[in-house]
C-alpha cells in the first residue's frame, strides 16, 4: 500500500521516508553536518517516540524506515526533526568556507521566501514521501531494507553498504552503527 501523496494516514504504522534539503544541497558532506543527523536521530529514538529500522544519511538527504510510538505522531515526529536539526545546522554553519556558506545560507533564505514560511531560512524540502511498510510483508520490509541501504552504493561510495558508516547497514550484519534502532528481517 503506497500513498502518492505526502499524507501519513497511520500515524503509528511504519513508513519509508525521504527527507531532502532544499535544491539538494549537499550540506551532508562535512562531519559536523552527518554528527547533526546522527545526533538528532538517537535524541529522537530516546526522547521522542521515534522508533527507526533502518536510515542512510546522503550528502543532501535522508531516508528511513521509521514509525512513531503510541502516544506519537509519525508526521509531527518527521516536522519536528526538520525544525530540530535545521536550528542545529544553522548554529553550526561557520564550519562551511565563507563562500560556500554564504551560497549556502542564500539558497536557504530563498527556499524559505519562495514557500512564504515566516522561518527566515529553510533547511528540508516540505515533503517527506512517505511509502507505508506493511510490517507483516517480510518481503517488503527486505526490499526497503536494500534499497535504503544500498543508496552509497548506487552512487559508488562504497563497494558494499556496510562499508557505509551513515547507514543502518553495518547493524544488519552485527557491527553496532552510529543510530539506536530496531532490527528488522533480512
Amino acid at each position: 500500500m503506497s500513498f502518492e501523496d505526502d499524507t501519513i494516514v497511520e500515524q503509528h504504522a511504519c513508513y519509508y521516508l525521504t527527507l531532502n534539503t532544499v535544491e539538494c544541497i549537499d550540506i551532508f558532506v562535512r562531519p559536523v553536518f552527518k554528527r547533526i543527523i546522527v545526533e538528532s536521530l538517537n535524541h529522537f529514538i530516546e526522547k521522542k517516540g521515534l522508533i527507526v529500522y533502518s536510515w542512510c544519511l546522503m550528502t543532501n538527504h535522508l531516508h528511513l524506515m521509521a514509525q512513531a510510538k503510541p502516544g506519537y505522531s509519525l508526521s509531527l515526529l518527521a516536522n519536528e526533526f526538520k525544525k530540530f536539526t535545521t536550528k542545529i545546522i544553522l548554529e553550526d554553519i561557520d564550519a562551511e568556507p565563507e563562500v560556500r556558506r554564504n551560497w549556502i545560507m542564500q539558497k536557504f533564505e530563498e527556499a524559505s521566501a519562495s514557500l512564504k514560511f515566516l522561518d527566515k531560512f529553510q533547511v528540508w524540502q516540505t515533503r517527506i514521501n512517505p511509502v507505508y511498510i506493511d510490517l507483516q510483508d517480510t518481503d517488503m520490509i527486505n526490499e526497503q531494507l536494500e534499497f535504503i541501504h544500498n543508496n552509497p552504493v548506487r552512487d559508488r561510495i562504497v563497494a558494499e553498504p556496510e562499508d557505509y558508516l551513515h547507514s543502518s547497514a553495518r547493524d544488519y550484519i552485527g557491527i553496532k552503527g552510529l543510530v539506536k534502532k530496531r532490527n528488522r528481517t533480512l
